[in-house]
């Protein structure tokens, strides 16, 4: 029995094998069936199975290329970020952002348009430069940004091949620091988004949706020096630093100092369990000018939605051109939550709460639990169709596909 990192997933898939090479894989695709790649298993839903074969690439990692003069780094697809981002640190480089597990591997976050926070962050996939993967010939082949077809394959949700290279844009080393805010209503909250996700280079908003206060921000500001000073208070005085936050939680990264880029920006420690570890993940990503309204049409959902919920996140990012990222053509709020092991009651949940957020072209997060379907996805993902004819182009007897995919609209029918 092989299940997804929370356990919320178990694999139907007949074959799973494991690829420690690029050979591996030519192999494995050369042979008659579906293929589909498994990563860090990290996805909530049936999105990366198969009927076929599963092929596990986490052991395809190894050395990571850095070319300085070129400010970009080349891994295998499966090295994890925290791994990624220790090397780079070690020689004076730093990624743009990072989600908040850095046990996620490169590869698949990028392909599901996976995110950290920062209202000026683009998502985790915008790094890409190139990608190498083993198409549907068994051959290995290379996009580059600027190529016709980099903008549908660079989040491609593993549609089109086995991904089994990533080159990224890198910067510059950094230093920053995390802090807890706390005391924030949600009058204030609504009446100023802006001002609150604004505060520091990442910000993430923490709730319940119960209640007269929202719960608690965290914010992770870029430092030019160690001495930079930290806000006592944001908006006006709504929002006060919290001098002991969340008490000594092992997973946690380090509150209140400051640090390298690589141990602040991931809410959770590498060398740790991550998150809450059985649960049920599902996120939607509107519009930011849309935020105060949809956060007051799922605060009108808080009775049903408790019940069943660890926490709620509310992170931002900015706007792209990749075309089945959920930031394409507008800066987002990404609403987050993460549920308790309910799967029948999150189920019945989530048309509700796609419901109310339906006004505001809500996108879900293609590795967690969602209701859409082909013509739901359609309607908020405006280029599915163009990226939809590449994968087909690429892969024209479905190698690659699934019955998620197909469910969605990614890939044809069949």
């Amino acid at each position: 029995m092989t299940r997804n990192w929370a356990g919320s997933y178990e694999y139907t898939a007949p074959e799973i094998e494991i690829a420690a090479t690029v050979d591996d894989v030519r192999r494995l695709v050369a042979r008659p069936g579906r293929v589909h790649a498994l990563g860090t298993r990290h996805s909530f839903t049936d999105l990366p199975d198969t009927t076929g074969t599963l092929i596990d690439v986490s052991k395809l990692a190894g050395a990571v290329a850095i070319d300085a003069d070129a400010r970009s780094v080349t891994v295998a697809a499966g090295t994890r970020y925290g791994v990624l981002a220790s090397a780079l640190h070690a020689s004076g480089f730093a990624l743009h952002n990072m989600g908040s597990l850095p046990h996620i591997s490169v590869a698949g976050a990028a392909a599901t348009g996976t995110h950290g926070s920062g209202d000026a962050n683009p998502v985790l996939s915008t790094a890409v430069r190139a990608l190498r993967y083993v198409g549907a010939d068994a051959e290995v082949h290379e996009v580059r940004r600027g190529d016709p077809d980099f903008p549908a394959l660079v989040v491609g949700l593993g549609a089109f091949g086995i991904i089994v290279e990533v080159e990224l844009d890198i910067q510059p080393s950094f230093r920053a620091r995390q802090d807890i805010y706390d005391r924030l209503t949600w009058d204030a909250f609504l009446d100023d988004v802006d001002a609150v996700t604004a505060a520091a280079y990442s910000v993430s908003v923490f709730t319940r949706w119960e209640g007269d206060e929202v719960g608690f921000v965290w914010a992770k500001t870029r430092l030019r020096t160690d001495d930079d000073a930290v806000a006592d208070s944001i908006l006006d005085g709504h929002l006060t630093l919290d001098r002991s936050p969340l008490g000594s939680g092992e997973n946690i990264t380090e509150l209140g100092t400051p640090g390298p880029w690589m141990l602040r920006l991931p809410h959770f420690r590498l060398d740790r369990e991550p998150s809450f570890g059985a649960e049920i993940q599902t996120e939607y990503f509107v519009d930011r000018a849309d935020a105060p309204a949809a956060l007051a049409a799922v605060r009108e959902l808080a009775p049903v939605v408790a019940p069943h919920l660890a926490v709620s996140e509310l992170r931002t990012a900015a706007r792209d051109e990749l075309w089945l990222s959920p930031a394409y053509e507008r800066d987002v709020l990404a609403i987050h939550f993460t549920w308790l092991p309910h799967p029948g009651d999150v189920a019945r949940l989530l048309p509700q709460l796609e419901g109310a957020l339906a006004p505001f072209r809500a996108r879900p997060h293609w590795g967690k639990a969602h209701a859409f379907d082909a013509v739901a996805i359609s309607r908020v993902h405006p280029r599915i169709a163009d990226a939809r004819a590449v994968f087909e182009r690429l892969d024209p007897d479905g190698r690659f596909s699934n019955s998620h995919l197909e469910r969605v609209g990614v890939r044809a029918a069949r």
